[in-house]
């Protein structure tokens, strides 16, 4: 069996190395325009900020490591070419310039997903970057030396996450995002609330609401940012504005969203056979709504490139779709979420929204220390079926929404979630625990 993977970041190592496994007689060659693979990129901002001194450590494995497995490596190799019904790719040495043919049995596309940039006036000037693989993340730690001005733009998580890094390292750095909330695809207000309190204690500028219009430059380097509103001096401009599916290699030939997200099945072949996709290039099942969605994620990444490998020969396995689970930390703030907002779910779906916010203390008062925790449950009006929750405190309690994404993923009801059994042991909790909690509060309304 001849294998065929392009792109190689966390869909495509995932899928290498189960196929590897699994299929020890199996011919895999992988074919990455880059010259790395695997780099977590959610580990940028802390790469910048210092935290990561090694950089290395942001790889979990590398060309050398599929080598030794028995995979025909091409890195800095481009596949220019796809013919699905010949079974045959073209493929680019970026190298030498060198354009040859191969084919293969079973095709996976990894391609990942980029940076959407729009086309802004003033776009081309030097030092406005983007914040995607390792290559970005050396060019905005050099950059940002000489920098002492900072623009991030696009305030999901990437976004916050370099404003606070760059805070960090000293520069007067300004966050701005065409929205009224930063981080509202993932948090309510009560949420994304103390997060721009916590931003405005240290000094960085929030521009919610605000629109960017273009760029100025001086002698072709980015100098100003104008928004809708307002202008802003910039040395350094980073682009955070979100992502989209990297599939133009195969447009017209698989079945796609209007975005260009492949769409796949359960067992994550695509519309044609022998053709399978996974991670920031595909739709994923999206369990809280019940529908598919686009939701680039690492976490959902390598768990569709570990089924491919599973699915590869004869469907085995089942993708068991996603509810978008994540966590941040900003400064002292330990925040999580899983499933849809309240926001989103009132604007996305049919159902009769409801959500309820509780506070306590995240164990007795009577221990040496104790923290404030915020938990926040959103359900269902009408079947009482949870569809997502959020967690704040200044004491790690993120794991909470790794338990919740699990009770939405089985389809749980508030009151089968005030009753569920949890530990208690007064380092960690009280006798009932916070999901107890704000489950009985739910049920109270």
């Amino acid at each position: 069996m001849k294998v065929i993977v392009i792109g190689c970041t966390h869909a495509g190592t995932a899928a290498i190395v189960n196929t590897k496994s699994l299929y020890k007689d199996a011919e895999v060659t992988v074919y990455e325009k880059n010259d790395n693979i695997s780099f977590l990129s959610c580990g940028i901002a802390l790469h910048v900020a210092d935290v990561v001194k090694d950089p290395k450590g942001l790889f979990y494995n590398s060309p050398e490591g599929l080598k030794e497995l028995g995979v025909v490596t091409k890195m800095e190799h481009e596949v220019t070419q796809v013919d699905i019904k010949n079974k045959c790719v073209e493929v680019k040495d970026l190298n030498t310039g060198e354009v040859f043919k191969d084919t293969y049995d079973k095709l996976i596309i990894t391609l990942g997903s980029w940076p959407i940039v729009p086309p802004f006036e003033g776009i081309e000037l030097e030092n406005i970057v983007l914040s995607k693989n390792y290559n970005h993340s050396q060019a905005i730690i050099e950059k940002a030396k000489q920098a002492k001005n900072i623009v991030v733009i696009g305030a999901g998580y990437i976004g916050v996450e370099l404003a606070e890094a760059f805070e960090m390292l000293g520069k007067n750095t300004t966050l701005i995002d065409a929205e009224e909330r930063i981080m509202n695809k993932y948090l309510d207000a009560p949420f994304t609330a103390k997060a721009e309190e916590a931003f405005k204690e240290h000094g960085v500028n929030i521009a919610t609401g605000e629109k960017v219009v273009r760029f100025e430059g001086t002698e072709g380097k980015v100098s100003k940012v104008i928004t809708d509103k307002n202008t802003y001096e910039a040395d350094l401009v980073v682009l955070c504005i979100g992502f989209k599916p990297n599939t133009s290699l195969v447009q017209g030939q698989l079945d796609m969203l209007p975005n260009g997200a492949i769409i796949i099945d359960e067992y994550m072949r695509t519309s044609e056979p022998d053709v399978f996709a996974a991670g920031d290039c595909c739709v994923v099942t999206y369990n809280p709504a019940g529908d598919t969605r686009y939701i680039p994620l690492a976490t959902n990444a390598v768990r569709m490139g570990m089924l491919v490998a599973r699915n590869l020969v004869e469907p085995q396995l089942r993708y068991m779709g996603t509810q978008g689970t994540s966590g941040i930390k900003i400064y002292d703030y330990n925040i999580a979420s899983t499933g849809m907002t309240e926001e989103v779910a009132k604007s996305t779906t049919n159902y009769d929204v409801a959500s309820i916010v509780f506070t306590d203390n995240y164990r007795p008062e009577f221990m040496p220390t104790y923290e404030e925790a915020m938990v926040k449950l959103v359900y269902d009006k009408t079947s009482h079926r949870i569809l997502g929750g959020q967690i704040l405190s200044k004491h790690d309690l993120t794991q909470f929404m790794n338990t919740l994404s699990v009770v939405i993923q089985n389809n749980m009801t508030i009151e089968e979630l005030a009753m569920t059994d949890f530990f208690f042991q007064p380092h960690f909790n009280k006798p009932w625990s916070l999901l107890n909690l704000v489950a009985i509060k739910a049920m109270e309304q």
